[in-house]
């Protein structure tokens, strides 16, 4: 639209001062006279170039030659307006991270990784598993469950050395076929290897139960007369390895085979060969022999940590049993009889007029647990016991004798 200028001859105009206007700013400015103000927001922060002069800003707004600066728009404020009171800043993305606490990686796995179901062995679950490649996992039946708790309760760490002695009162009733078989068993499932010592003062067979009587012969029989003898010099697990005996991770002392000295060891010398044990085994059990009342015995009491009691289906092994607990109770042990695993063996099965749950009933009232072992002839036999040959009713015997044990080492 063209541009449109008054006469400068008018008549009315005379003595004004020409002022150039264009129609668009006109109808911009009859838009606005007639348009309420809308209210801008103001921003939410600042801005993050520095602020522009008052002289500056009015020197940026380009004008029409010869306009007086009277009719220039009045320069912007550089205070910040006031934020609506019903405007809320949004967060932003850094603020979000900032305020979410961190996941625990290490305690809480299971917020980033689906937990895996144990695989199933044996029974309806495992065939299952096996037939579907894995695709259908119903998890671990009830058995394997018990048997895994087992396992973790002989497998527990311990902080120190424990030692463990395997008594009776009558000789012949699996005192020596227990301690070989909960031997081998804890060397099974414990991370570090057990020691199994012989102290029975009536020439123990330990070492043959737990390596065969040829194996035993063609090796260098040393005994723990040898290792007394030469105490004072072993200073590392390497010396002592020297007077070992090895059953798989089964770590053994064979006893003295001779008659004439087989009877010399005292209290004293077994408390320094347990001195020795301890700096490099957490796990050692002791067979006691027959009897409780032998020279070495009272070292041996006072350094176990508890007691394996031996006893049998037969009447008279039953009350040996019992008189043992009652005389360790009067002479000073009456923890180790309070916390001892009485172990029944059925080494010759017994007749069918034996009571057996009344002979266990008689005895469970006064230890802490009592577990029978059913008869198997590779335990009856008295010859090697291996964990291989054994049922399946025998070695869940001898994992509940570690499991017990290990649980009463505190």
């Amino acid at each position: 639209m063209p541009a449109v200028t008054p006469s400068p001859s008018s008549q009315s105009d005379a003595g004004k001062p020409v002022t150039r206007r264009t129609s668009w700013a006109e109808a911009a400015a009859a838009a606005d006279a007639t348009k309420p103000a809308e209210r801008v927001p103001a921003p939410t922060r600042a801005p993050a170039s520095a602020p522009v002069p008052q002289q500056a800003a009015r020197d940026t707004i380009t004008s029409t030659p010869g306009t007086p600066d009277a009719d220039l728009p009045p320069a912007p404020s550089l205070e910040p307006a006031e934020t609506p009171a019903s405007r809320r800043t949004r967060p932003t993305t850094a603020d979000v991270i900032a305020d979410t606490p961190m996941p625990d990686f290490i305690s809480s796995p299971g917020l980033f990784v689906k937990e895996q179901k144990p695989r199933p062995v044996g029974g309806v679950r495992g065939v299952i598993y096996s037939m579907t490649r894995g695709a259908w996992n119903l998890g671990p039946g009830p058995k394997q469950r018990q048997e895994e708790e087992l396992a973790r309760r002989i497998s527990r760490q311990l902080q120190g050395s424990y030692n463990t002695a395997v008594l009776s009162l009558k000789g012949g009733i699996g005192k020596t076929s227990t301690t070989v078989g909960v031997g081998l068993t804890l060397a099974e499932y414990r991370g570090d290897a057990p020691c199994a010592i012989d102290a029975n003062p009536d020439s123990g067979d330990l070492v043959e139960r737990a390596l065969g009587e040829g194996i035993y012969q063609q090796s260098s029989p040393r005994t723990i007369t040898d290792l007394l003898r030469n105490i004072d010099s072993i200073n590392s697990l390497t010396g002592l390895a020297r007077y070992m005996h090895h059953a798989g991770r089964l770590h053994l002392i064979a006893g003295e085979q001779d008659p004439e000295v087989s009877d010399s060891l005292t209290a004293e010398e077994y408390l320094r060969i347990r001195k020795l044990i301890s700096a490099y085994y957490s796990v050692a059990l002791t067979d006691c022999g027959t009897g409780v009342t032998h020279n070495a015995m009272s070292g041996i009491l006072q350094s176990a940590d508890n007691l394996v009691i031996a006893a049998g289906y037969a009447v008279s092994g039953a009350k040996r049993a019992r008189s043992t607990l009652h005389w360790l109770a009067s002479h000073g042990y009456e923890d180790l009889a309070r916390n001892a695993v009485v172990v029944i063996t059925d080494k010759d099965e017994v007749s069918s007029r034996v009571d057996k749950d009344a002979i266990e009933e008689h005895l469970a009232g006064i230890c802490r647990e009592l577990i029978s072992v059913p008869h198997d002839r590779g335990v009856a036999d008295g010859d090697l016991v291996t964990l291989d040959v054994l049922k399946p009713e025998t070695r869940r015997a001898y994992k509940e004798i570690a499991a017990a044990i290990v649980d009463g080492y505190r």
